[in-house]
This record gives structure tokens, sequence and C-alpha cells, in this order.
């Protein structure tokens, strides 16, 4: 069982056969027990402490052991702009959501990512998600990059902020606040590592309004200063790979009218807030689908029809009018098997998979029955306030049981059968990469994006337990 360390002290006194800090970086003594044993006492400390001087120090020997083997925070904007120039096709960007589980799933994402020489995978959270999982940023990175170094994984980790969306709701009783949350969690999230976030001011969309243009006004007026404040952001030469969204997941299809009014508008917009810089790398569009897809009565998924001539006829116009790597599907883990390798056939630049993985975890044989029904009653006890008229217990169970991942965060982490519930989602990672078309990806990847070696000063709690040893 991973060691929960009380202090910075008593973590480095854990790991000590593993590595040392000498001069403020991370010197690495013993690799394989570092990824076998140490990084999970890192992990398990930086989410579970008590301790916030422990807890930092997770953090950065997280960070730091990342970038000493190699499995650093990049930006996958290089690899989006050579799609964009046609340099590279014929693949889908499958950016995965790790609600539960977080250090394994990462862990088995890239194990599963060596073994068929995929290079283009991200590793994403939503903003939402980061609120129900108790997964801020810089514990969501810790996690991710731990698993990655657990992994033996060298190579890019993308990380990615996504749906950093307006609330239309508190946007019109106040348009400065919400604004400023927005701005806040770029901060956050850029503070943590990630070097890759999306935008989604699609809910600001009115179309009660007469023109296409006054539409999507609020939405690309607001995603233009985000990205100039990103822009702005950037202190390490590294240009985040920043995402846009023009139709709320959920809502009605995109249209043509749609994409071209909000990249023009943005265009516009951006240059005037700030000439020269680089604008976004993609797009979302809304096909037919919607997160968590659509709940029947005794609680499965419904079929959905998903209009892929959105993304051929909007992705081919993001590609050759407005040099976009294309267009992002979300909304799509529930989907039919049958239907991913379409995404990689009609050129979908990214897709984003969430709630099939939390689904693969609660509904596994080997899920403990006594968990889940206490999951079940926490659901009826702390979320009925979420619970629609019409809903039967199935179906507000499905609904509101992602909100359970973070009351139940350690048992789900430290769950006594996972290693049966993560090989089955090791080989649902391994059917999406084949039929998004990124197995053999890595030497791509490569050639266009070479992370960069950022390390950082060791925090106090770190600083303040080795002087203690030494004195």
């Amino acid at each position: 069982m991973p060691y929960v360390a009380s202090s910075a002290a008593d973590l480095l006194a854990r790991i000590r056969s593993a590595v040392h800090i000498d001069a403020g970086r991370l010197v690495i003594d013993d690799l394989d027990r570092l990824r076998a044993e140490a990084i999970r006492d890192v992990a398990w400390t930086a989410a579970f402490t008590s301790d916030e001087g422990a807890a930092t120090a997770a953090q950065w020997l997280a960070w730091e052991a990342a970038q000493a083997t190699g499995a650093r925070s990049a930006s996958i904007q290089d690899l989006y702009m050579a799609r964009a120039r046609g340099e590279v096709a014929g693949f889908t960007v499958p950016a995965i959501n790790i609600r539960a589980q977080t250090f394994d799933m990462a862990r088995v994402i890239y194990e599963t990512a060596a073994a068929h020489d995929v290079g283009a995978v991200i590793l994403e959270l939503a903003r939402s998600e980061q609120t129900y999982t108790f997964q801020r940023p810089i514990d969501y990175a810790t996690a991710c990059l731990a698993g990655a170094v657990a992994a033996g994984w060298q190579g890019p980790v993308f990380l990615q902020g996504d749906h950093y969306q307006f609330n239309a709701k508190k946007y019109a009783a106040d348009p400065e606040a919400m604004t400023e949350e927005i701005r806040r969690a770029c901060r956050l999230a850029i503070d943590a590592g990630y070097r890759n976030i999306d935008i989604d001011a699609s809910t600001l969309v009115d179309l009660a309004l007469d023109t296409v243009e006054e539409q999507q006004r609020a939405n690309f007026e607001r995603t233009a200063e985000l990205v100039a404040l990103i822009r702005s952001l950037e202190a390490d030469g590294v240009t985040v790979s920043i995402g846009g969204e023009i139709g709320e997941v959920g809502k009605t299809n995109s249209t043509e009218g749609e994409l071209q009014a909000y990249l023009d508008g943005l265009r516009r917009e951006l240059e005037r807030l700030a000439p020269g810089v680089a604008g976004i790398s993609k797009v979302s569009v809304q096909t037919g689908t919607s997160h968590g897809g659509a709940v029947l009565p005794d609680g499965s998924i419904a079929r959905v029809a998903v209009d892929f001539d959105v993304h051929l006829r909007l992705g081919a116009i993001a590609r050759t009018e407005y040099h976009l790597a294309g267009t992002v599907q979300h909304g799509a883990s529930t989907l039919p098997e049958d239907m991913f390798h379409t995404f990689r056939d009609i050129e979908t630049a990214e897709i984003h998979l969430a709630t099939g993985f939390q689904n693969a975890l609660y509904e596994h044989p080997a899920f403990p029955a006594e968990l889940h029904r206490e999951i079940e009653a926490w659901c009826f006890a702390n979320a009925l306030d979420e619970r629609k008229p019409d809903q039967t217990d199935q179906q507000f169970v499905y609904t509101t049981r992602k909100k359970a991942i973070g009351p139940f965060k350690r048992q789900l982490w430290d769950l006594a059968t996972k290693d049966e519930i993560l090989a089955a989602q090791a080989a649902k990672f391994e059917f999406l990469y084949r039929e998004l078309g990124v197995v053999g990806s890595r030497d791509m990847v490569d050639r266009y994006v070479q992370p960069v070696e950022l390390h950082r000063e060791p925090p106090a709690s770190i600083t303040d337990a080795l002087a203690s040893a030494r004195a």
C-alpha cells in the first residue's frame, strides 16, 4: 500500500533509497525503485496528506522526477500547426479526462501508449471536473506526471485544461466577475504546468440576435481576451495550445457561418488586443452529442446520431482558410465503438473522452458492491436537488454519481480490485489508439514537439527539512 507522509521530512526519508536532493535538484539514485515504489508514495502524499508542507514537497518531487526522467509537460501546438499546414494527417488525438484513480490511470495510459508507439495523447480535466473530483490543476498535474514516471514514459506529457467555460447566468449577472474566474483558472493551470487550455465561451452565444456575427460576438471577444492573457503568461518559451468553441455541447449543431463569424471576429479582436501573437490551434463544434450521453430510463445510453459532416465541412474550412489543426469532438466517450474510426477518417483533430472511463470503473464486475451502494446512497443524500422530475432512480444515479468521485477519492485510489479494472481500461485505451489512428504516432510527435526542461526551486518545506537534517 502506498505511503502518505505526514511532513516533508517524513516523505524525504521514505524515498531516500531512490532519490536525494543536491543543490536544489533532484538526483535519482535508483530509477527502478523510483518508478516502482517512491513515485507512488509521492503521488499518494500529494493527494491525501493533511500536511501542507508534505503536499508542496510531493508536488515538487513529482515535477522534478518528471523532468529528470524525460516525462515533461509539453504543448501540442507545433504538431497542430503542422497539421494545419498539411504536413501530417490521418489521425485524431484522444484527450482523456481522468476523473478517478488519476495516478494509476495515467500510468496505464502511458504504458499502453509505449506498447503501441503512441505519442499523440492528451490528459485533460475540465473546470467542473476539478470541483467534484477534488483535483485542482496542481493536483491533477502532479498525479499525471507521477503516473507517467511510474510507467517509464519518456516523451511529452500533454496536460490540458478542458472546458474553461463561462457560466451564462453568472456572466449575465456580472460579466467581469465571471471573466475573472476564467482568468484565474488559466493562471492556475499554467502555474501547475499545463501547456494546453481550451477556452469555452460558447455558452455566451445568443441565437436570438439578428446576425451570426452578433450571436458569436461575446464568444469571440472573451476568447480573444483570454488568448491574449495566456500569451502574456508564457514565460518558458513554450506556446500554449489554445482551443476555442463555437457550439455548446448538447445544443444546436454548428454551421459554416458560425465558424467563420467566430474565427473572423476572433482574429480581428486578437489583433487589436495583442498584435502578432499566435491565436487558437483548434475549434470545438457541436455534432449532436452530449456530455455523458443520453441516458435512458433503465440507466443505459441511447445511440445518438452524430453529424460527421459537420467535422468534414467545418474542419476543411478551419484548416484551409484559418490555418488551424481542425475541429474537435466533445461528449464522445459513450458513443458506440463502431463510430470512432470515422473521426479519424474525416480528419477530426481531437476527441474528448471522459464519462466512458468513469462508467468502466463503476460498472466493472470487480467494483465492490458495498462501495457501489455507498456511492448511490451518497447521491440520494447529497445530490437530490439535481434530480429532474421525470428521472428514474437509475437515470438520477447515472447523472450524479460523478459528484461522488471527490468524496470517495481515497477509496477509489486504494481499491483492492483496481488491477482488474485497470486492465479493462487498458484494453479500451488500446482500442481507441487503434481506431483513432495514433498507433505509431510517436516519431511524428517527436518530430514536432520537443518538451522544454524546466526546473523549479524547492519549496520551503523541503529546504527546511534538509536544513534540519544537516543540523
